[in-house]
């Protein structure tokens, strides 16, 4: 019974500075990713990374990890515009099935699936800021973005026509999507113009818009978008990620 009781104290022993020493890796490990991914995808602050399952050695030994998840807090994405960037906040990823290299240079996931967000001041961005032609005498841009409330996008939109004493800023509810690859903003109805005709196609081209997300990180696209409060969510996904190298 003695001899039991020894053996059973050693395995506990044993399990305990396992696990210490795996933690131990692991923190180094998500460091020396998170720095590498800083410097691979030209962040500027250091992300979050996070390698999920236990034990982390084990999996390390197995050449792949079963899921991490990867945080930045504030990433310029690409719009295919003259080098014009918009942010995205909060970018999280969660990638499965990492394998990375022999010397640890370089890491691929099989799978990623993440959601980020764009505040509706970067999106508005993307509209016409300027006043545009509309019909003959009258102009109209779009002045702000908000909740509209239901998954909509409230879009202000200000329209003039000083020849007949007309200057008002109407609210037009439309929805958000994706489309072709970028979020896409289309009114649901237009505004009117008292007095001035207005043909659908001029003041849908102020009203709706299109916004590029691009060049994200590891290859990632954008997949789903949704209207909240205080900006739009986007989903995104891909495949062959690269996590670093």
């Amino acid at each position: 019974m003695r001899g039991l009781r020894i053996l059973l104290i050693v395995v506990v022993i044993l399990g305990v500075l396992f696990a210490i020493a795996d933690r131990v890796a692991v923190h180094f490990a998500e460091g020396e990713a998170a720095d590498k991914l800083k410097t691979t995808e030209n962040l500027a602050e250091t992300p979050d990374v996070d390698i999920k399952g236990f034990p982390f050695l084990t999996q390390v030994a197995g050449g792949s990890l079963d899921d991490v998840e990867v945080g930045i807090k504030e990433y310029d994405a690409a719009t295919g515009d003259s080098g014009r960037t918009i942010r995205v906040e909060d970018l999280k990823a969660h990638m499965k099935g990492v394998e990375f290299s022999g010397d640890y240079s370089s890491a691929t996931a099989a799978t990623a699936t993440g959601t980020g967000k764009v505040s509706y001041a970067e999106l508005l961005k993307t509209a016409k800021p300027e006043p545009a032609e509309v019909a003959p005498g009258a102009t109209a841009r779009v002045t702000g973005l908000s909740d509209g409330g239901n998954g909509k996008i409230k879009v202000a939109v200000e329209l003039s026509a000083p020849a007949l004493g007309i200057k008002q800023t109407v609210s037009v509810l439309s929805s958000v999507s994706v489309v072709d690859g970028k979020v896409e903003v289309h009114a649901d109805s237009l505004p009117s113009l008292a007095g001035a005709a207005i043909a659908e196609n001029r003041i849908r081209a102020i009203t709706d818009f299109q916004q590029a997300i691009d060049q994200l990180p590891g290859g990632i696209k954008l997949d789903k978008v949704q209207a909240e409060p205080e900006g739009v969510e986007i989903g995104v996904k891909g495949s062959d990620v690269r996590l670093a190298g």
